[in-house]
């Protein structure tokens, strides 16, 4: 008996190490885009930290939420690439919020200056901060701009560090997210390379999916409760 126990515990300590492994794994700042290890399809989403546009905090708990959420994290408002995906996004935006939606997107730029990524006036969306990386490394997104990269982007002018307030030059593969009620992730997107974004018609599917066999599930749910 003392043996199984033994065993059993040494058993545990391996899954546990294990999880915890794969976990840092996860949540590690990359070397590339390519090398991330995004959260996927069927996994539980984490609780997460960002700002807001007033650089309030907003504290998000994947199992409190009353109203599914789509979350997409893109790059900066200096991309332009992350402009015309937010740009193109509004055409599902009235469709989401019909269907219960909340529409969120974060970015490692800085609070002040999300409100640029806001000025097209068609644009409704609540976009949050994640310069301190809280939520991109939890979602395991996060990898660092090499330096010759980063170079580069000086020389276009684009200045990571003054664009997140920070000195880490890290940066979201972009993705996009559907998380349900109960925390679960219904739909992942995640794409190393930043020129391909999820099309709006896609993420209505995937959107419409969702609520269908969420309405199914309550509709099954009612009928079980109404048999006792």
């Amino acid at each position: 008996m003392k043996k199984v126990s033994t065993g059993l515990i040494a058993l545990i300590l391996m899954v546990c190490s294990a999880v915890v492994m794969a976990a840092d794994g996860r949540e590690a700042i990359h070397e590339s885009a390519e090398l991330v290890q995004p959260l996927l399809v069927g996994m539980q989403a984490p609780d997460f930290t960002v700002r807001d546009v007033e650089n309030k905090l907003f504290e998000f708990d994947a199992q409190s939420q009353t109203r599914p959420v789509v979350l997409t994290f893109f790059r900066g408002g200096w991309c332009p690439y992350c402009n015309l995906h937010l740009s193109e996004m509004r055409f599902a935006e009235e469709q989401l919020k019909n269907m219960g939606f909340n529409i969120w997107f974060i970015s490692i730029d800085k609070p002040d200056l999300l409100l640029e990524s806001l000025d097209d006036p068609g644009i409704g969306y609540t976009v949050y901060s994640d310069a301190s990386l809280h939520a991109t490394r939890a979602f395991g997104l996060a990898f660092r701009v090499d330096d010759e990269l980063n170079q580069r982007y000086l020389g276009y002018g684009i200045d990571l560090e003054s664009a997140s307030g920070e000195t880490h030059h890290v940066l979201p593969a972009p993705a996009t997210y559907i998380i349900g009620t109960d925390g679960i992730i219904n739909f992942a997107y995640i794409n190393p390379d930043y020129k391909v974004r999820l099309h709006p018609d896609v993420l209505l599917a995937a959107a419409k999916a969702y609520k269908e066999n969420a309405d199914s599930r309550l509709v099954r749910s009612y009928k079980k409760t109404s048999k006792k």
